[in-house]
């Protein structure tokens, strides 16, 4: 498969996105927006726990992935009001006695015990450990577990058909059949043979240069297909970028994965998540368009490769109160979650303040 015979997300017409729909019962609403100091906040997540709403999110003094980054978090009994964030995990000290950085990573949930991931690497993005803790009230947290992996996920584990958990990387899947997603973790991907594939958060520039991709591909998120086959989109960054989506596929349940190849699926150079609604019924929401990542907006798809229905979800400023490295982008990273008939988004804006996005499931009819 390639891209010239894989199916366009829009049939390759340029959509006019003010006039994609808007969901009627839409509410954006900003959680975090931070004042003087700690005024970094990027890769956001949710989970529903106990009837409960979390949300973590890295936080940084100024910077983007700098000494010292920990993890915050935040929660609400309905969506609409939110605690004051507090820390979750604060970073170990690293080499020269400086603080590492602590990256979020995603949320798992099996048999009532809730499982929080987070990466630890050194300021130089090298040495890079996924570790997990656990809680079965939401309030208290144990102590940090090492996955034996190093990878800094984009998201939580995600299952394939078999029912196997895969969490999504930059240039690695690692995959684990342990359904507590706590241990057993299985490197796997697109990096060329090395000791564990290391996916460090700035690895996949050396990969891509190895192989002569035009472009650093990272930040992965994948579908089922129909056929039971993985379907892994890769964000293309850096001066190859074409505005375009790359992907790979699985047909083993993540053992293994072809060759990457470009889509026809427009992009804006950003993280982006995909995920399902029902049996038949995918969804993405991304930054389809140029721009500084914005509209953020939600495609629809009946076979998880061609997304011809699109709503709008967020098109407004966010005033950055504070300056700082790649602070850039009006909606960045979003996660999801459908829940009782509902459709939940979290994103980060400007790389500072934190928003949550709700409507009914009913409004996409």
């Amino acid at each position: 498969m390639n891209s010239t015979n894989f199916p366009t997300r829009r049939d390759g017409k340029v959509i006019t996105w003010p006039d994609a729909k808007v969901p009627a019962s839409l509410n954006n609403r900003v959680i975090y927006a931070p004042e003087g100091a700690w005024t970094y906040s990027h890769h956001p997540h949710l989970v529903n726990f106990n009837g409960r709403w979390i949300a973590i999110w890295s936080n940084a003094q100024i910077d983007e992935d700098s000494s010292g980054q920990r993890v915050l978090y935040s929660t609400s009994p309905d969506f609409l009001d939110w605690t004051e964030p507090a820390v979750l995990i604060e970073p170990s000290t690293g080499l020269n006695g400086r603080p590492n950085v602590l990256t979020a990573a995603g949320f798992h949930q099996y048999q009532g015990v809730l499982v929080v991931y987070f990466a630890e690497y050194q300021p130089d993005k090298t040495g890079t450990t996924l570790w997990a803790i656990t809680s079965q009230d939401g309030l208290r947290f144990s102590e940090r577990i090492s996955m034996g992996v190093p990878v800094c996920p984009n998201f939580g584990p995600q299952p394939a058909q078999n029912g196997r958990l895969i969490m999504c990387g930059n240039i690695s899947f690692p995959y684990t059949d342990d359904p507590s997603g706590l241990s057993g973790w299985r490197m796997s991907g697109i990096y060329p043979p090395m000791p564990l594939g290391s996916d460090d958060p700035a690895s996949f520039w050396g990969v891509a240069e190895k192989h002569g991709w035009p472009a650093g591909l990272c930040e992965g998120s994948f579908v089922v297909l129909p056929n039971g086959d993985l379907l892994m989109y890769l964000r293309a960054a850096g001066v190859g970028h074409a505005g375009l989506l790359w992907a790979t596929l699985s047909h083993d349940n993540g053992e293994s994965w072809s060759p990457p190849f470009e889509t026809e699926f427009t992009d804006n150079n950003a993280k982006f998540h995909f995920g399902m609604l029902g049996p038949s019924s995918y969804y993405y929401v991304g930054n389809p368009t140029s721009g500084s990542r914005c509209p953020l907006v939600l495609s629809l798809s009946s076979n998880g490769t061609q997304y011809p229905t699109h709503y709008l979800l967020g098109s407004s400023t966010y005033p950055m109160k504070r300056d700082g490295l790649y602070k850039e982008g009006e909606y960045g990273y979003p996660h999801t979650v459908v829940r009782d008939g509902g459709f939940y988004c979290i994103c980060s804006r400007r790389k500072e303040g934190i928003e949550v996005i709700h409507f009914r499931l009913s409004d996409l009819a």
